[in-house]
């Protein structure tokens, strides 16, 4: 169940962050970087709005005891946790549902870099475009995986102390999910079914968690965030690529 190697799978995101620096593949980083700065913005300024507005109805339901009502400042901490937690995924979801052409094409241009061929960028915007279909369905099927699972998390993030499980839960959650939704590029590319690449990653967790904790802790520092996205499919790629014994240019 806890296959692979989390301290190398740590190693793949910093990789990724020294590939969108490669001249061949910046047009493709800048893109959907100007797309999620946007995004970002927006619903940013959504949650928080509505943030203040769940803590006082959670604080509500506490019963009227002195000693509770006196850990407000607690709940704040932990629904600000969760709420974090949820924008970091909410974002990327929203962004790579948007972005998910780039993204695969980028993933096929970083993986030719890696593999010695030349990522030549011709005929690239057609290719883009006719990849949108094929790249919006994969994005639903991931998003229609995460639902389910988010809304029990949520659901449990309502009930006071239990919450302190919650935030933990949802930090794991988080981090297989972005290994899940970045390793999915090349994977797509290379014609893997989302289901198989489930199965692939499962049996290699622990690497796979290894590359997802980064990318989550990093998604939820505001500006960083923005370059994540791309730095992540990069470093996906490296891991697709390492992972599938696949030989990589020194």
């Amino acid at each position: 169940m806890f296959n692979g190697n989390f301290f190398h799978g740590l190693g793949y995101l910093g990789e990724g962050f020294r590939l969108i620096r490669q001249p061949g593949l910046r047009l493709f980083v800048i893109i959907p970087l100007l797309i999620n700065i946007l995004l970002f913005a927006g619903m940013a300024y959504f949650l928080a709005m509505m943030f203040s507005s769940l803590v006082d109805m959670a604080m509500g339901w506490l019963p009227d005891w002195a000693w509770l009502q006196s850990l407000d400042w607690l709940f704040w901490l932990l629904y600000g946790a969760v709420i974090l937690l949820m924008l970091a995924y909410g974002f990327v979801i929203v962004a790579n549902l948007i972005g998910a052409p780039f993204y695969g094409y980028l993933a096929e241009l970083t993986e030719k870099h890696l593999t010695g061929q030349e990522p030549s960028v011709d005929g690239g915007w057609a290719q883009i475009v006719r990849d949108i279909p094929r790249a919006l369905w994969r994005e639903v099927q991931k998003i229609l995986y995460y639902l389910p699972r988010a809304l029990g998390l949520f659901i449990i993030g309502l009930i006071p102390v239990v919450n302190l499980v919650a935030a933990v839960l949802w930090f794991i959650f988080n981090s297989w999910m972005m290994a899940l939704q970045y390793v999915d590029y090349p994977a797509d590319n290379n014609r893997v079914s989302f289901p198989e690449l489930k199965r692939q990653l499962a049996q290699q967790r622990l690497s796979a968690l290894g590359f997802g904790l980064p990318v989550a802790l990093a998604a939820m520092v505001p500006l960083l965030n923005l370059f994540v996205v791309p730095a992540a499919v990069c470093g996906a790629t490296a891991y697709w690529v390492r992972e599938s014994r696949l030989p990589v240019k020194k």
